[in-house]
């Protein structure tokens, strides 16, 4: 059935959407659960199952496969109740329930849907007509599942190497593929071809002899190149990717993945240029793989869904963005943090991202996984860590080890935000005899890790006053420079009546648009990675810099010529968009003149 909404909820952090479908499925919005915790979803299956009156057996640490089991539990309540929920909601007697004139109200009012409801059931009331229109049109929103194919450590017992089907990526997968979910894998931050080939065991990642698929994949990428790959290896394998969810490389929330300076209007232009030759190739890879394994194989090229998310704050952008690009979806991720009725976010965080301003939002190198991470100035999980600091102690006690990751000091693998990890590499530091300035440089580096794994889950442990014995109090906080023009804790019908342009004056009006700012967060990366090391060395680096000025300024002849055909959008902002962009061009030409001058000197 037709989807009614033309936004999704991504998936943020690990614990803030790890209950969204609770709150907004039967609603028809789409969203997404983390599979990073299941320690974290074990806890909160027990809160729900007493809330909802439902079993509950607890799963702990001494069941075979408990990380696996915890996650399909888990994900088996949350389709139970969603679809209770529904079905209730579906229910039309002598007249309409509070929450089934919520579903309709957050519609837009361009919805030929809501206007035949409000029909039905103004004036004298039509019960039949009701019911019909309620059957028939209704549709529940997916409840999609992420996993970061990288986050997959694997596991030992006796010194000895589990096999690969019970690392952490893999388990949450079996975890998701024995769920009764009919809804969407999202697989984010790259390939990980063991995790893609696991997927090949489980029947409901194939379509059905109507062409029908229980579980589908969306790939989220931040290229045209990266898309293109990954679906040709899982189409070698007979997995359908139904949707490329495009996210912006710099100008999003949590782990920021910088493209080689491409910018996300080009990006979703190449997208639409060659959807229907990519989704051609990859069909015809995907019908030899089905063949082959003699599977039931689709009477016609199944479709793909083109979606994007990261930046998008106005009803303008969004609505430009769906027309230019015919995308299916927009996803709106850091604005939703501050929807107590759609995320789970503590109290006191909640009023810091209420607080935040352009300053307290910026790209840290706080991750373990060595990704670049957006992050907020004067979350308690960073004092934490300056206190542990100050103390001599730096690290943390890493108590889920979701990203022991790094081998150097144990086959087992150690968190690098872990303290026993600092303390290694800090002995290491102190046998080098370095000068002040640059021991200094190197402790920062190595301190500047925060335990995120535990951070990232802690907001929605507090929120709900579960347990954080083991965790701290300690919360790690991941909008995108987003949530600066946000600035008011909203409900969820303001959040959609703001989507759909139908109230203004939630954004601030200085807001830059999406297209600028992204640019402008690139220039400063790019920018600040020559300050960091300002001589170029070798062919490789001169490579990678010229490549990247030069395709941030194809993107600003891009956007210059997509304002000059752009008619029905942006007509009041276009002078000022303009002006962004020539503020940011003139940066890259000083940044250029700089950076060949580092060529000359090397030559």
């Amino acid at each position: 059935m037709k989807k009614l909404h033309s936004f999704h909820i991504p998936v943020m952090g690990i614990g803030f959407t790890v209950d969204t479908p609770l709150k907004v499925s039967h609603l028809g919005i789409d969203s997404a659960i983390s599979l990073v915790d299941d320690i974290l979803l074990e806890k909160l299956r027990k809160m729900y199952c007493h809330m909802f009156e439902l079993p509950y057996n607890e799963i702990d640490n001494s069941e075979s496969d408990f990380r696996a089991k915890r996650i399909t539990s888990y994900l088996n309540m949350i389709h139970d109740v969603t679809e209770e929920k529904f079905n209730q909601l579906k229910e039309v007697n002598k007249s309409c329930t509070e929450e089934l004139k919520n579903y309709f109200n957050l519609l837009p009012s361009t919805s030929e849907l809501k206007s035949q409801f409000v029909n039905a059931i103004s004036g004298t009331f039509n019960l039949e007509k009701a019911k019909k229109l309620v059957s028939e049109n209704l549709v529940k929103g997916s409840i999609d599942v992420n996993i970061m194919t990288k986050v997959d450590k694997g596991h030992f017992i006796d010194d000895e190497k589990l096999p690969a089907e019970y690392n952490d990526a893999h388990a949450a997968l079996r975890g998701y593929a024995n769920s009764s979910l009919s809804s969407s894998l999202i697989l984010s931050a790259g390939m990980n071809p063991h995790l893609f080939s696991y997927l090949e065991n489980f029947k409901d990642f194939y379509p059905d002899a109507k062409d029908y698929i229980k579980k589908k994949v969306i790939l989220k990428v931040s290229d045209y190149r990266s898309a293109l790959i990954q679906g040709k290896i899982l189409a070698k394998k007979g997995i359908w990717v139904s949707e490329f969810r495009i996210e912006s490389g710099l100008n999003c929330g949590g782990h920021a993945f910088a493209t080689n300076g491409l910018l996300l209007g080009p990006i979703l232009n190449e997208f639409t240029v060659n959807k229907d030759a990519l989704t051609n190739e990859l069909h015809d890879l995907f019908i030899k793989a089905l063949e082959a394994k003699a599977y039931p194989i689709p009477e016609s090229v199944l479709p793909v869904k083109i979606t994007a998310q990261g930046g998008v704050g106005t009803s303008e952008e969004h609505e430009f963005l769906l027309s230019k690009y015919n995308l299916d979806s927009i996803g709106w991720g850091t604005p939703f943090l501050l929807v107590p009725e759609a995320t789970a976010v503590d109290d006191a965080t909640l009023q810091q991202l209420v607080a935040a301003k352009e300053d307290d939002l910026y790209l840290s190198d706080i991750s373990p996984l060595g990704v670049p991470f957006n992050s907020m100035k004067g979350n308690t999980k960073d004092e934490e860590k300056y206190r542990n600091i100050d103390k001599n102690r730096p690290g943390s006690a890493c108590p889920k080890k979701f990203v022991a990751l790094d081998t150097e000091f144990s086959k087992e693998g150690l968190c690098t935000a872990s303290r026993q990890y600092q303390h290694l590499k800090i002995k290491q530091l102190d046998e080098q005899g370095l000068d002040p300035v640059t021991y200094k440089k190197a402790f920062d580096k190595i301190t500047v890790k925060s335990c995120t794994c535990v951070g990232l889950s802690t907001s929605t442990l507090l929120k709900y006053n579960l347990d954080t014995k083991t965790e701290g109090t300690g919360v790690s906080i991941c909008p995108g420079p987003n949530m600066a023009y946000f600035s008011k804790i909203m409900s969820l019908k303001e959040m959609t009546s703001h989507i759909y342009g139908e109230i203004k004056n939630l954004v601030a009006p200085k807001r830059p648009n999406i297209f600028v700012k992204e640019l402008t967060i690139y220039v400063d990366y790019i920018t600040q990675k020559f300050n960091d090391s300002p001589v170029i060395s070798n062919k490789r680096e001169e490579k990678y810099f010229l490549t990247f000025i030069n395709n941030l300024k194809e993107g600003v002849n891009y956007y210059e010529g997509l304002l000059e055909d752009t008619k029905d959008y942006f007509e009041a902002s276009k002078n000022t968009i303009l002006e962004g962009l020539e503020l940011e061009l003139n940066r890259l030409k000083a940044l250029s003149l700089k950076v060949e001058e580092a060529i000359q000197v090397v030559a």
